[in-house]
């Protein structure tokens, strides 16, 4: 006789959000809890950055809405997880997540809710950078195993790598809503005055101005790939998946150029099918 794990419906809910990105085959690739961890640390993301992004709200109530996030995690610190908190309730148990990388993450949401960001200086954008890209990394290395030492460095290259990627994929996007996280050294590089998103978007230099980030990107995936090269400890498949993944779109980004007309660069499945194949399949 065969028996099967009920499945909750937040967890059905939470793998048909985690379906429509680019992270999904990454994730498929692990054991169930891994897997399951690793779902429940995406939908926490995924609601505090819907609070960032929610245009309705003040920003005084969208800090609000963060305040409670982390009231909630010092709930679920103290043994008394609340309902919005019950999936990470294993997960923590299981892999030892650290309270400091999850309240990273409403950190640097915040900084959304405080200011748009507009060309901020490199400095700031890479703290952006790690609250909301490797902070998600340090959580995510713990649950496929890795040592801390090189876990903690993949976190904080690729991290930067993925965000820069995502910066790049959706500039139209974020201009759309008042934002721009191209860094300031960038516009000064390609001679771009102005930090008004749409300006920048339509300016002539703006290819200029986006391969200045590429190239940060490209440095952090070496990085990245240096590591991985050393066969650290850890079901690695998974953050190799994502390198390969996120490094094809840059790669495809920079061979269409950012000039205008654009488009959201995304891979076709057979494209993600045989990635996914040929790293699991020779790592």
């Amino acid at each position: 006789m065969t028996t099967t794990t009920p499945v909750s419906t937040e967890t059905v809910t939470t793998e048909t959000k985690v379906a429509g990105s680019s992270f999904y085959a990454a994730l498929r690739i692990l054991p169930p809890k891994e897997r399951a961890a690793m779902f429940a640390i995406y939908d926490f993301c995924r609601k505090v950055d819907d609070i960032a992004d929610d245009p309705g709200p003040s920003p005084a109530e969208r800090r609000t809405a963060l305040d409670a996030w982390r009231a909630d995690l010092d709930g679920l610190y103290a043994g008394a997880a609340p309902a919005s908190c019950v999936d990470l309730v294993g997960p923590l148990r299981d892999f030892g997540l650290e309270k400091a990388d999850f309240l990273a993450v409403v950190d640097g949401m915040e900084m959304d809710v405080d200011a748009d960001i507009r060309a901020p200086d490199f400095a700031t954008l890479d703290l952006y950078c790690d609250r909301v890209a490797s902070a998600v990394g340090r959580l995510s290395v713990k649950v496929f195993g890795m040592d801390d030492g090189p876990g903690r460095d993949l976190a904080f290259h690729l991290g930067r790598a993925l965000q820069f990627t995502n910066i790049l994929r959706d500039l139209d996007e974020d201009a759309a809503i008042g934002r721009l996280y191209l860094p300031a050294e960038a516009l000064a590089a390609a001679g771009i005055a102005t930090t008004d998103p749409l300006a920048v978007m339509a300016h002539p230099a703006i290819d200029t101005a986006c391969r200045w980030l590429a190239a940060k990107a490209h440095e952090q995936y070496a990085l990245t790939d240096k590591i991985m090269r050393a066969k650290p400890k850890g079901r690695i498949k998974t953050p190799a998946l994502m390198i390969a993944v996120y490094h094809r779109i840059l790669d495809a980004m920079e061979a269409e150029s950012w000039a205008t007309p654009r488009r959201r660069v995304s891979l076709s499945k057979p494209s993600l099918i045989w990635i996914a194949a040929k790293t699991v399949a020779f790592g």
